[in-house]
């Protein structure tokens, strides 16, 4: 988590707390270091957010703080409900839930004239039906932020059926379906991978054995040359 969200989330943690919240809760909510709040804290208060309290005792937010309002465009709003509104009809429960808890912050801050754009919007996405997946999307992400490698039992358009280790890379959304991107230990080579063609799969304790950035620079030329190869046809 950044910096700068984090000292957000700090701010929230206090606005909905009863009473002192110690730095031991906070730091277990955002999963840090005491430490780390001890020093966020410290430079909110240098920022002239009325947080009282001590280390050992608790803090709170004195009542009458408010953010500063987000200065969103018409056009910012539209895009972030229709942008939440593909997410919760494509995506999981767990996104689902997190873009609704999304567009509650941002209606929350933004401006008073901006306010009925989120609950009567302009624009809309066709509803779809949830692909039939035995490996859950929100595994699968989880697995690319950890670096962690998934085994896998893929069928492809052919109807053959091999056992597969890869290190995922990227998660694609599409409207029917989602794309696992990922270097393939069998094929020796980058793979695109069609959820519901995976027959079984296990996400491993073993970890990708390269830096996420190298792995995804070294993908993204290797599609930078098919599609030059593609082009040259």
């Amino acid at each position: 988590m950044r910096r700068g969200d984090r000292l957000f989330e700090i701010i929230e943690i206090l606005r909905r707390a009863r009473g002192p919240i110690p730095a031991s809760r906070i730091a277990a909510e955002l999963e840090v270091s005491q430490r780390t709040v001890y020093r966020d804290i410290a430079a909110l208060m240098a920022q002239r957010v009325p947080i009282l309290g001590e280390a050992g005792v608790g803090y709170i937010l004195e009542s009458g703080f408010h953010m500063p309002p987000l200065m969103l465009k018409a056009e910012e709003v539209e895009a972030a409900v229709l942008g939440a509104q593909w997410v919760k009809t494509r995506g999981e429960p767990e996104l689902a839930r997190a873009a609704e808890a999304l567009l509650a912050r941002l209606e929350a801050v933004a401006p008073p004239a901006t306010q009925s754009l989120f609950y009567q919007p302009a624009t809309s996405v066709a509803p779809v039906i949830s692909p039939s997946e035995r490996l859950e999307a929100s595994a699968i992400r989880r697995a690319i932020r950890e670096r962690s490698k998934i085994r896998l039992t893929y069928v492809d358009e052919s109807g053959i059926r091999t056992d597969r280790i890869i290190w995922p890379i990227l998660l694609g959304y599409r409207d029917a379906g989602r794309i696992i991107a990922a270097w393939c230990e069998l094929r020796q080579s980058f793979r695109y991978f069609r959820t519901e063609r995976i027959e079984s799969a296990e996400v491993l304790e073993a970890r990708i054995p390269r830096r996420m950035d190298h792995l995804r620079g070294d993908w993204k030329a290797a599609m930078d040359a098919e599609r030059a190869r593609f082009e040259a046809l």
